[in-house]
């Protein structure tokens, strides 16, 4: 499996910034996308996840309203939607996949990874 994740940027607080993660190899549509990020000195951080098969979402509470995932079964590609944008949200954004069972936000439970998109959010 493979995921390549693009969209990423810079942009101004307050702002919006839309990344894409295109999935190709997963026999189907029984797992998990989920959504970290990694600023400089700091541990990677959950920021959400979505359940292919039903489009189920979950998010942090510190993007919860701010942050939307989704995903195009045509083009089996997901989405993190980001808007209001805040310096404290620069970071490497990467885009994994895992099994589903039971609800973790730990990135060691995911076994694919994409390659990271940089976003940096000016004030």
């Amino acid at each position: 499996a493979q995921l390549v994740e693009s969209g990423g940027g810079l942009v101004q607080a307050g702002g919006s910034l839309r990344l894409s993660c295109a999935a190709s190899g997963f026999d189907s549509d029984d797992y998990v996308i989920g959504w970290f990020r990694q600023a400089p000195g700091k541990e990677r951080e959950f920021v959400g996840d979505i359940y292919w098969r039903t489009g189920a979402t979950t998010y942090a509470n510190s993007v919860k309203g701010r942050f939307t995932i989704s995903r195009d079964n045509a083009k089996n590609t997901a989405y993190l939607q980001m808007s209001s944008l805040e310096p404290e949200d620069t970071a490497v954004y990467y885009c994994a996949a895992r099994l589903p069972g039971r609800w973790s936000a730990s990135s060691t439970r995911y076994d694919f990874w994409g390659q990271g998109t940089q976003v940096t959010v000016s004030s």
